[in-house]
């Protein structure tokens, strides 16, 4: 295959453009937490990108991808350890793949989605929990849950066409429902669990310590997003183009589902929410964005617009603390796009008379994907719990976290001395609390 300079320059586009999704997180998570925990909130972003782009080389890109497979599940991790065998072909020659783009392009693009994915977990143990724990889990979560998840869909393993489930029809997951979304929020879930509220959840408003970051930070989301959705496509074409279509419609029309579920709830239209419609839309366009008209993107969106809005309630009413709506966006969402295909992908989808195939096939494996991330993520949580533990101390959280982990604060005046005894306001959701 000769190299294609025009895809290649796409791929690379796309691959910087996803890389800058991890920052625009740091920036929207980084917003809604307390702003004695800004600080830490967005260091778990950062510390996401330092820890994933390291083993994503020595072994990530093998387990996912590079190396012979292990029973459909993983990658043999050290057959392309370090990347060896990945980069030149017998006589030195750069790899390229069947679209003419180097294959250190593809290592590189597929790394943004290992670190994105990671860091999306955050969101839900925000304001207590250690700094060095979090690192770990990012270690371990990636090469457990990730990274075999990433290989069952994406490289013909349990959950792909040439899986147990593609005799009933080819699963579609065009740019990450399964892999990141699902996957991401079932371990959000568990994290939260595991690691238990925040002081003063359910009893004190917990707003947003700055709308105008948070509403920066979907904006640059919804930009790399375009890398994520459209890149996927793996080149500059009629494909990509879809996909960018879809991935614009889909967010625009899940902002209007989500501020007409809180006008009608709340008597108001937050921005709170346009944000978070962003994010609820862009997760659930994320698996169909190939696979869907642009009308049926506008359907995808709004519907995941209005359930993720009344999703984000459901914590309050189970008592679990997900801090920023891990849960109640990226899995919720992440379900409903995987699932809608069934029902919206053209030629194959029931509402295009294909049947009930696809869809019987999206949700087997958008179940089956909650299932492991569960699984590995409790096991995974609960040893951390026991050798390293994971929350910070009590006069840590009520006297910031900015200040004891890293030894700084946002804003001047905010976390410095000794930690007070008394409570500080405490970190809001995504949203408003949602009305019983």
């Amino acid at each position: 295959m000769e190299l294609d300079h025009g895809a290649t320059a796409w791929m690379l586009t796309s691959a910087s453009l996803v890389l800058l999704m991890t920052p625009g997180l740091a920036l929207f998570y980084g917003g809604m937490t307390r702003s004695k925990s800004v600080l830490n909130m967005m260091m778990m972003s950062f510390g996401a990108i330092a820890v994933v782009a390291v083993i994503y080389v020595l072994w990530g890109w093998s387990m996912s991808y590079g190396g012979t497979s292990i029973g459909g599940l993983f990658g043999n991790p050290f057959e392309q350890f370090g990347l060896d065998g990945a980069i030149y072909d017998g006589a030195g020659e750069y790899l390229i793949d069947d679209y003419g783009v180097p294959g250190i392009v593809g290592v590189g693009f597929q790394s943004t989605f290992a670190i994105i994915t990671v860091a999306l977990i955050s969101g839900a143990v925000a304001d207590r929990v250690r700094f060095s724990t979090w690192l770990v889990f990012t270690t371990l979560w990636a090469t457990l849950a990730y990274f075999p998840i990433c290989h069952m869909v994406w490289n013909g393993g349990l959950l792909s066409a040439d899986g147990p489930f593609g005799a009933i029809a080819a699963p579609i997951d065009f740019a990450g429902g399964t892999v990141v979304h699902i996957n991401a929020g079932a371990a959000g879930l568990v994290l939260a669990l595991v690691v238990g509220r925040r002081k003063g959840f359910g009893r004190v408003p917990m707003k947003p310590h700055s709308l105008p970051l948070t509403m920066l930070g979907a904006a640059l989301l919804w930009f790399g997003w375009f890398g994520f959705n459209a890149g996927s496509a793996f080149t500059s074409d009629g494909n990509a183009g879809l996909a960018w279509v879809n991935t614009t419609t889909a967010t625009a029309a899940a902002i209007l589902g989500w501020l007409v579920a809180e006008r009608i709830r709340d008597g108001r239209a937050t921005s709170l929410g346009a944000a978070s419609g962003v994010v609820a839309g862009l997760v659930a366009v994320t698996p169909a964005a190939g696979a869907v008209s642009p009308v049926g993107a506008i359907v995808l969106g709004l519907v995941a617009g209005v359930l993720c809005a009344l999703a984000v309630g459901l914590k309050y009413k189970l008592g679990y603390d997900d801090s920023l709506d891990v849960v109640g966006v990226h899995l919720v969402a992440g379900l409903w796009g995987t699932i809608g295909i069934g029902f919206l992908a053209t030629g194959t989808g029931l509402f295009y008379g294909g049947g009930a195939a696809q869809l019987a096939v999206q949700a087997i494996i958008a179940v089956v994907a909650v299932v492991i991330s569960l699984v590995v993520t409790t096991v995974i949580a609960l040893v951390l719990k026991a050798v390293m533990g994971w929350r910070v101390s009590d006069d840590v959280e009520i006297g910031g976290i900015d200040q004891a982990e890293h030894g700084e604060s946002a804003y001047e005046g905010i976390g410095a001395g000794r930690f007070s005894s008394e409570p500080a306001p405490a970190v809001r959701s995504t949203t408003e609390e949602a009305k019983a």
